[in-house]
């Protein structure tokens, strides 16, 4: 049997008729990491018990036995956390985030520790201290970034579900690249405690899934109000299975023509419009809108983002946790050896830049006006919900690059993110999903909702899964 290639829901019904368990469903994982991981480097640390497991949960939570890998930016606590950063080896969190408590609460297993681009600065999975890694479906290829390591882990079967972060599509893009879902909820729907920040207004984290209804059953674990986390929102959860299966006849979507101009890849373009006949075909609503602010998506968030972190970065500084340069003469010169040994090219890169963007003299002129332009993109989104319920757009240019393609140009690695940025601007949820191949690599879609609609995204990425029959079967077979 191979329980390795079950989603969440599918081991569920098989542990409720005796015909699987936890122990063995681990057993396959570990058979197939062992196998395959050395070559695809989508773990920094494996535990499949001890601390990544909650004794004596009742076989009746919703995530029973059920094995899932943690983005290494995300607590739990007994683990080492280091965010794919030399500044950070050593550090072992004293406690666990609201998402890994709720996770244990719900049954799961914690199968190990994700690789990601350091600190989540990344769009391909290269810049984390732990080397890159590589795509299940061409190893040639990343796997996207900054959560690479969630995403080609459920892509490869080397874990039934994955938690990652989002701040610029963090989510979305390699979700897109490895052929799986992946959402990122509203901001504040999810609890942030315990994810180690890198754009506070921007972060969240979300879940990477086999398949839809297993995403919304992760999500309806993970979400709800968090006391903990000052921008937690008190919002009530809906039962986001019950969408799962639901007519979509009816429902309004949007396509932006902002997101299907130049820059696009044809293949790419030609296998979201074709998904999006599908949709049509169904009865659903398919209109033009218009998301003028778009242009100017990619130039806030590289102001708003960078800001932040250099911020949030500036506790690594070598004197409370993580690494401390050894021999330095004075206080300061400790301060600059640490962070200067301790930072990879591109966490530097973004320190740097949003240093400056905060800088006396330079605040009004870059980070101010950035913080402007943002609230029009907001607006966008809420004009273009007045008139229908979702938009629909591809989640990334192209399909996967090849591993050192745009390491050497970071203006070209920014714009991996083209489609992805403007919903963590606006704080709306955003799913992609598989909806065809290019080349013979997987073409994200990509649902957009209103702010705490996730229900919307789940009802019309579901009815469109069924239509589409992705086959998942060439990752298992590359990887």
């Amino acid at each position: 049997m191979t329980l390795a290639r079950k989603t969440a829901h599918e081991l569920r019904e098989l542990y409720r008729a005796g015909s699987a368990t936890p122990d063995q469903t681990v057993a396959e994982l570990k058979s197939r990491i062992a196998a395959k991981d050395g070559r695809l480097n989508c773990y920094v640390g494996f535990d499949a018990a001890g601390s990544g497991v909650r004794r004596n949960v009742p076989q009746d939570r919703p995530l029973w036995g059920v094995p899932v890998a943690i983005k290494d930016n995300i607590c739990v606590e007994g683990q080492e956390a280091t965010c794919a950063s030399k500044i950070l080896k050593g550090y072992v969190a004293p406690y666990n985030a609201t998402a890994t408590e709720r996770l244990l609460e719900a049954g799961a297993i914690l199968l190990g520790r994700a690789n990601m681009d350091e600190f989540a600065f990344g769009s391909s999975c290269e810049s984390s201290c732990y080397g890159p890694t590589r795509n299940p479906w061409d190893a040639e290829r990343v796997p996207g970034g900054s959560s690479g390591g969630s995403a080609a882990s459920v892509a490869a079967d080397l874990a039934i579900a994955s938690l990652g972060s989002d701040t610029g599509g963090s989510i979305r893009q390699p979700a897109s690249f490895c052929g799986v879902v992946g959402l990122k909820p509203t901001y504040g729907r999810v609890s942030r405690y315990g994810l180690i920040a890198f754009a506070s207004s921007l972060d969240q984290i979300g879940p990477f899934t086999k398949d839809v209804r297993d995403c919304a059953l992760l999500t309806s674990v993970l979400a709800g109000y968090d006391p903990k986390d000052s921008t937690s929102a008190d919002v009530p959860v809906p039962d986001y299975l019950s969408e799962i299966g639901k007519s979509v006849k009816g429902l309004r979507v949007g396509l932006p023509e902002e997101y299907f101009g130049k820059g696009i890849q044809p293949e790419v373009e030609a296998a979201v419009r074709s998904a999006i006949e599908k949709l049509r075909a169904l009865g659903v609503e398919v209109r033009p809108v218009s998301l003028p602010h778009t242009k100017y998506a990619v130039s806030v968030y590289y102001l708003v983002a960078p800001s932040e972190c250099s911020s949030n970065l500036a506790r690594f500084d070598g004197v409370r946790f993580g690494r401390r340069s050894e021999g330095a003469r004075n206080l300061l010169e400790m301060y600059e050896r640490s962070r200067g040994e301790g930072f990879g090219a591109e966490a530097r890169r973004r320190i740097v830049l949003g240093t400056f963007a905060l800088s006396s003299g330079y605040y009004d002129a870059y980070y101010l006006r950035a913080m402007r332009v943002r609230t029009l993109i907001r607006r966008d989104f809420e004009e273009a919900f007045k008139e229908v319920d979702a938009l629909v757009t591809p989640t990334s240019p192209s399909a996967a690059f090849k591993i050192g393609e745009k390491s050497a140009d970071p203006i070209q690695m920014y714009l991996s993110d083209i489609y992805t940025i403007s919903a963590n601007l606006a704080g709306v949820p955003a799913l992609s999903m598989p909806c065809g191949l290019a080349q013979g690599l997987p073409v994200g879609l990509q649902l957009i909702a209103k702010p705490f609609d996730e229900q919307a995204l789940f009802r019309l990425g579901s009815a469109l899964e069924r239509e589409l029959a992705f086959p998942r079967s060439a990752a298992r077979e590359a990887a």
